[in-house]
């Protein structure tokens, strides 16, 4: 999503994305490690309804994605992700809730757990940026070469499919 971003609306529009995804995910492990993930494991009817919450967004996602067109100025009314949006994702992204889980388990200490987990969610939030920075910034280095209408076209139908084929193993689960 953020290397479909940086190409169609550059570096500077795909920031709040960008912001998004690393302040959403840190908070995200964080509320996890304090307690939401017992709740998950008590309570599985929420998580189920996590998934088709989850699935449903992501196909809507692919759409739009697969559906978009010129690189940010010439589709009336296309935007970047907003921080809000981008945010609240990370709540219904699937990858997001198994690496939050996953480092909560595996990472935090029974000795002064809060620190721990609050260690955790940092370490992620400041690794994490760069990373986010460079998938969008890949997709700021592609925007000559997608500067043809046919070329960028084709390129958001493959990354809607993408984004698609990543629910295939949580469909199948």
């Amino acid at each position: 999503m953020l290397l479909a971003s940086g190409v169609n609306f550059g570096i500077r529009r795909t920031i709040p994305h960008m912001l998004g995804i690393a302040i959403g995910f840190t908070a995200m492990v964080a509320i996890v490690g304090l307690g939401l993930g017992a709740v998950l494991d008590i309570v599985p009817g929420v998580m189920i309804g996590l998934r088709y919450v989850a699935l449903a967004y992501t196909v809507w996602l692919a759409w739009k994605l697969g559906t978009s067109g010129s690189l940010g100025t010439g589709q009336a009314g296309a935007q970047p992700m907003r921080f809000i949006s981008a945010c609240l994702f990370q709540w219904v992204n699937p990858k997001a809730w198994v690496m939050a889980l996953t480092a909560t388990a595996l990472y935090t200490s029974a000795q002064g757990y809060f620190l721990s987990v609050l260690l955790v969610a940092a370490v992620f939030g400041l690794i994490g940026m760069p990373f986010i920075a460079i998938w969008a910034g890949f997709g700021v280095a592609l925007r000559g070469f997608l500067s043809i209408p046919w070329r960028l076209r084709a390129f958001n139908v493959v990354m809607g499919l993408l984004l698609l084929a990543s629910t295939v193993p949580f469909v199948f689960e």
